[in-house]
């Protein structure tokens, strides 16, 4: 299967990386690329959560964020699209914003721009999510420290698709895994 492109413009929102912490044994909450644990977060989220709220996911085949959704999906994750146009993407219903959804979302995944990823991880917390994973691009230091705060999971400026061929992975058994907002 060919590569899916991450395909989400690098912007700095003047977010300065912090220096590597000690390693840990257990995936901490708030760790970020560029610090120690950000390896094991990263595999903790794809090995415990079986289903994915994409923010900002796009019925257009062409763009990144319905490509690498529609990959995850591929490999057994189920998918939830957030788009403010609503409809269907991915086979499944989109719903406009993370306060619409049915149930606590568990990992939000956001294709957005770095400007408004504060404003999605305050969403993202307000909403009950567990876990917050910003695309390849996208970093935001008020995101961090907003996910931190509330102790959230967090990843920035990966792609999933990538760490997701990286480590061989598929979506984990939904029937013997921590599964939305169980995952932490």
């Amino acid at each position: 299967m060919p590569p899916v492109s991450c395909g989400v413009p690098k912007q700095d929102d003047g977010s300065a990386r912090r220096p590597a912490a000690p390693g840990r044994t257990q995936p901490p909450a708030g760790t970020v690329d560029g610090v120690a644990g950000t390896d094991e977060v990263v595999e903790h989220i794809l090995t415990a959560y079986d289903t994915i709220t994409v923010v900002g996911a796009s019925a257009n085949p062409a763009k990144a964020a319905h490509g690498v959704p529609a990959q995850m999906q591929r490999y057994g994750w189920r998918i939830i699209p957030v788009n403010p146009r609503g409809g269907v993407i991915l086979g499944e219903p989109a719903y406009p914003v993370l306060a619409d959804l049915p149930g606590p979302p568990g990992l939000v995944d956001v294709f957005r721009p770095p400007a408004q990823a504060a404003d999605i991880a305050r969403q993202a917390v307000a909403a009950g999510a567990t876990a917050l994973w910003l695309q390849l691009g996208i970093t935001s230091r008020e995101a961090r420290e907003i996910a931190a705060a509330a102790g959230l999971l967090y990843v920035e400026d990966r792609c999933l698709s990538v760490e997701r061929r990286r480590l061989g992975l598929s979506a984990p058994d939904p029937s013997g895994a921590m599964s939305d907002g169980d995952a932490r």
